[in-house]
């Protein structure tokens, strides 16, 4: 079966993006934000997915990660939806509950051409983390939910340490990216016969 790949590329006055992501990958990463906390987390949601993803990112971090991270969202998204073209034989639906020492987060979605982003309990986030307020991730996960075009539900469940928390919905949302990206039909998985593009 032929390999899902697909590479983009993002110029603007706030960040020059390079990304390459293969869906059918193994897991192979190398991820270079320009911010570390970025890297350590975009790491974990490829390599759990079982995704190959090559990046580099040039941004405006003197001003903020903002830009950074919401942009590598899109990036991402949009190479997901590439990836994935007319979704033909996909599981469409996947999930995940990670736990991570004292924090446990919940992750569903369904990559059904009509984005959508629920991101609940981000109040057990600490307002800054590495940094950087904690809300760039609400940004992030959003960005990548709607360039992909996937219904994405984030639950924060519990815990106290925001690298903790975090952690648990990034490997969250790879293992749901790989549940539902992974070719087990013969046919699209609507009954209606088509997704929203």
């Amino acid at each position: 079966m032929t390999q899902r790949i697909a590479t983009i590329q993002r110029d603007t006055s706030e960040t020059r993006i390079a990304l390459t992501l293969n869906v059918d990958g193994s897991g192979k990463v190398d991820v270079k934000s320009g911010w570390g906390f970025a890297d350590h987390m975009l790491t974990l949601l490829a390599f759990w997915g079982g995704f190959d993803l090559t990046l580099t990112c040039e941004g405006d971090l003197h001003v903020d990660a903002h830009h950074t991270l919401e942009d590598i969202g899109l990036c991402l998204g949009q190479a997901m939806n590439q990836c994935l073209a007319d979704k033909t034989g996909i599981n469409r639906v996947g999930f995940a509950k990670v736990p991570m020492d004292e924090s446990m987060t919940e992750v569903n979605i369904d990559i059904s051409g009509r984005p959508y982003l629920v991101y609940r309990n981000d109040e057990l986030l600490p307002p800054v983390i590495a940094g950087d307020e904690s809300d760039l991730w609400r940004e992030f996960f959003k960005s990548v939910a709607y360039a992909a075009r996937i219904n994405m539900h984030i639950s924060y469940l519990y815990g106290k340490n925001g690298h903790h928390l975090l952690e648990s919905a990034c490997k969250g949302l790879g293992l749901a990216l790989r549940m539902a990206a992974s070719r087990d039909r013969a046919q699209l998985l609507s009954t209606k016969g088509s997704l929203d593009s």
